[in-house]
């Protein structure tokens, strides 16, 4: 081999994700939605409501088709996003109520302490669902900052929720009411907190999204001058649905009535989107600012676009959803990937672009995708297979979607006795051809099944022996 090949050999080798990240750590602006749809999104399909603000991040930015969540519900999908693992690796539920204890063991490392470590500013505004209790808050997890409602809009309040002292107490609440061992605590009627204690009950959900986003710019443009993390994890377009009054919809009743708010919820969203953006690029910080926005799992009112299933399952519908991403310094626009990529990805591939240094002494699950965020030639997929182990499970392999159960057994399967899909001990769906998984290729592909099968049980396997202890 010739010298000039071995210099090569010797920069291809070194061409690593933190080779691939420009000079200059980069602020970033995570986006989290709340049961918002892969057709939610105008980019994606969006048939009932508009979303130009989120369409122009689509495009001077990148597109994933094929993107995933690690669990159809709430507390799972946050979990994964933020630790990088499978949720059941940490020890997390899939729901946490507002009755619940406990959290992130202290060991584990979010995306917040890995980026606190490298003196980033860091702020969650929104939406938490990872523990609520103390100890177990944003700001027990590597967050400089906290505003939210700490769990999902739909449940109650916690007594044991610690209290500023002057909160604001709104539809008929007293301080005395709230320690009335007998009060009664409604759904809906949920607290809002900054950093540990909670400033009023019950929130106000018609202004939430609102609020969110002038804390959020405001933590911007406080930490301008260093870089910053901001974790925004909307409350919407989750039940009960709710938005501000220069959103509200002219139809309120019925059918069209809830059709009708939920795309107001979506825009509303989207305006907020929009309007950090313009902050970034009022503040000259757009270029080496990265923006992604996802959501965490299917829909239960919104969009699928045809994709089977919803929230709450391992079908296409609950763990496909919308991520796009922006930024101008190192994202070249206009750009689509259809590779696969999952929420699991973003700690590591982070890391990668600050130069940190991931956990040595524990499993981090997800990949570098920083290649496929640059859309540079002949990227491609991490994953030979991707198991989620969420439910009954399933596995994403190139073309191929495997659930290792019968399809009529699943308790949100909603399939006759006759139909075809039900006839098979288990489902396989070839994703290009058939992407709204309606033929059952499991009695014609037996080897594809038995490969896929064994993915999903070595996984199993290998996390019930490995599984970390959650915080209690």
């Amino acid at each position: 081999m010739t010298i000039k090949s071995l210099r090569l050999a010797a920069t291809l080798a070194l061409l690593t994700t933190a080779a691939l990240a420009d000079a200059g750590k980069p602020n970033i602006v995570l986006i989290f939605t709340d049961d918002q749809g892969w057709g939610d999104v105008g980019c994606y399909g969006l048939e009932n409501g508009k979303t130009p603000e989120l369409d122009r991040i689509a495009t001077e930015g990148i597109k994933f088709t094929n993107f995933y969540v690690n669990c159809a519900q709430c507390t799972g999908s946050r979990a994964a996003l933020l630790t990088g693992c499978h949720y059941q690796r940490v020890g997390m539920p899939t729901v946490f109520w507002h009755t619940g204890t406990g959290g992130f063991h202290p060991s584990e490392t979010t995306i917040a302490e890995l980026l606190k470590a490298e003196g980033y500013a860091t702020a969650c505004i929104g939406k938490w669902h990872l523990g609520h209790r103390p100890g177990y808050l944003p700001v027990d997890q590597g967050f400089d900052y906290y505003y939210g409602i700490p769990y999902s809009n739909d449940m109650k309040f916690d007594p044991k929720l610690a209290r500023s002292e002057n909160m604001l107490l709104r539809q008929g609440w007293t301080k005395a009411k709230l320690d009335d061992s007998k009060a009664v605590w409604k759904r809906n009627e949920v607290p809002l907190m900054r950093n540990r204690k909670v400033i009023e009950f019950p929130a106000d959900q018609k202004t939430i999204t609102k609020r969110y986003t002038e804390e959020a710019i405001q933590f911007i443009r406080e930490h301008q001058n260093e870089p910053f993390f901001v974790y925004l994890p909307h409350t919407m377009p989750h039940k009960p649905l709710a938005v501000s009054e220069a959103f509200e919809p002219s139809s309120k009743g019925g059918k069209k009535g809830k059709e009708a708010i939920y795309a107001k919820v979506l825009e509303e969203i989207d305006w907020s989107a929009g309007q950090i953006l313009r902050t970034l690029k009022e503040l000259g910080l757009d270029e080496n600012t990265l923006v992604i926005f996802s959501s965490d799992n299917g829909p239960q009112y919104g969009s699928t676009a045809g994709l089977r299933g919803q929230k709450g399952t391992p079908y296409e519908g609950g763990i496909r959803v919308p991520c796009i991403m922006r930024w101008p310094q190192s994202i070249p626009s206009g750009k689509t990937c259809d590779e696969l990529a999952t929420t699991l990805d973003i700690l590591p591939t982070v890391a990668g672009i600050i130069g940190a240094q991931l956990p040595s002494d524990r499993k981090i699950d997800g990949k570098d995708i920083l290649p496929l965020m640059k859309a540079l030639p002949g990227a491609k997929t991490p994953y030979e297979s991707y198991v989620l182990l969420y439910r009954n499970g399933c596995v994403r392999s190139g073309q191929w979607k495997y659930y290792p159960f019968n399809a009529a057994s699943d308790h949100k399967g909603n399939l006759s006795k006759d139909d075809p899909r039900s006839k098979a001990a288990v489902q396989l769906y070839d994703l290009s051809a058939d992407p709204f998984e309606k033929v059952n290729l499991a009695d014609q592909h037996p080897e594809v099944c038995t490969r896929l099968h064994k993915a999903y049980k070595d996984l199993k396997t290998e996390i019930k022996q490995n599984a970390r202890p959650r915080g209690e």
